[in-house]
């Protein structure tokens, strides 16, 4: 059976399946190397009463953002906030642009940091697992490295 993940908080979770019903999940019933599965992800599973067991993980919600594209952005037009626009971040977004273009009246310094600060946050996306980088900075409220 299909469903869709409602929650699921790293030990127990939440199923809607295809046929109406809610159904709980912990851990140990996530197949493969899965640990994580975040809300939204479409999943394939067996139900046993209002458990939901052998889950396999269809396809994520994590495509909202992707941690390369993430990576790329930071890289290449990190100085401007683009890759903190790209992840929800306007607040850290607006700062970096600011700094990155108005910046350069104070001896280019600010426009500087930005920069350095891009690429140690480009290193830090490309290290970071997919579940580490979705928990950090795609559901969770962190805006800096």
């Amino acid at each position: 059976m299909r469903g869709k993940v409602l929650s699921f908080n790293g030990s127990t979770g939440l199923i809607s399946g295809d046929d109406g019903k809610r159904y709980t999940f912990s851990v140990s019933d996530l197949m493969g190397d899965t640990v994580f599965v975040p809300a939204g992800s479409t999943v394939d599973f067996e139900a046993s009463g209002d458990t939901a067991v052998s889950i396999y993980v269809i396809m994520t919600a994590m495509g909202e953002r992707n941690k390369y594209v993430a990576a790329l952005l930071a890289f290449f037009l990190g100085m401007f906030g683009v890759h903190k626009f790209y992840l929800g971040k306007t607040t850290a977004g607006i700062i970096m642009l600011v700094c990155g273009t108005i910046g350069w009246i104070l001896i280019g310094i600010p426009p500087l940091i930005m920069g350095l600060v891009a690429f140690i946050e480009t290193i830090i996306y490309l290290v970071k697992s997919d579940q580490s980088f979705y928990e950090d900075y795609v559901a969770g409220n962190k805006s800096w490295f």
